[in-house]
């Protein structure tokens, strides 16, 4: 049986973490090739919320993406947040802003954005399908991304958080470093899942620091841009959450 008195404190952990965040990542800055940076953690902060009170139960999987991407968590504020999944599914339809310097070739639509991520198409839909409803899923598991930044070159290409300037890393990892300390403490999940090799090693990193139980695992990440990932992706996934224990 969940108890709401913890759940309700661990909703309030997580909005508090992620304003803190926001605010810790919106006074970094970054060199050339970056030209525009886009905080969905500020102007998407109304969806960013209404998702992080999703979380109901005693959490055991933590799963982990790299950064937002900018047909997804860009446009609605949700981790993967591909918009039909966070819209239709979740349920979560709140008012989006805009950062504060758009890329034209990036604009921030919100809901009303057409593009479908794949990644978080992928990803939900692989959810969908297991879960049913996601009150069955936010009842013991949760997704969030190491870096809340979007990058983009002057091309509109992406960039991601491994690819900016040494110094410019470590100031940034040393912030989302804390915040995810602070979510696995809060949650104290069995599971943290890595979506890609980038996540994983986040999560590795910030076990050593406390000796957090957790057990630490990865996932295929369901970018397009793996030619695994191309071929069954959710099928392969299952085998390797089945194959370490989580599901």
């Amino acid at each position: 049986m969940t108890n709401s008195n913890v759940t309700n404190s661990n909703v309030k952990t997580l909005i508090r973490a992620a304003r803190e965040l926001s605010d810790s990542v919106d006074l970094l800055s970054f060199a050339e090739p970056v030209t525009h940076v886009y905080n969905p953690l500020a102007y998407a902060r109304k969806s960013h919320e209404a998702y992080l009170g999703r979380v109901s139960g005693d959490v055991k999987v933590v799963l982990l993406g790299m950064n937002p991407g900018p047909w997804g968590m860009a446009q609605t504020g949700v981790p993967f947040g591909e918009v039909a999944a966070v819209r239709d599914w979740m349920q979560i339809h709140e008012p989006v802003g805009k950062p504060p310097i758009e890329h034209e070739k990036r604009p921030v639509e919100g809901f009303d954005c057409q593009r479908s991520e794949v990644s978080g198409r992928r990803l939900w839909g692989l959810f969908q399908e297991r879960f049913e409803t996601p009150e069955a899923f936010f009842e013991d598991h949760f997704v969030l991304n190491y870096c809340p930044l979007v990058f983009m070159e002057e091309s509109a290409r992406n960039r991601t958080p491994d690819k900016l300037l040494p110094e410019e890393r470590e100031r940034l990892s040393a912030i989302c470093d804390a915040h995810l300390l602070t979510v696995i403490r809060a949650l104290d999940p069995d599971h943290l899942v890595g979506v890609g090799v980038y996540a994983e090693a986040c999560l590795k990193r910030v076990v050593q620091i406390e000796d957090c139980r957790g057990k630490v695992t990865r996932i295929l990440h369901p970018s397009p841009a793996s030619p695994a990932s191309n071929n069954d992706w959710a099928g392969k996934v299952t085998k390797q959450l089945q194959k370490a224990g989580v599901w």
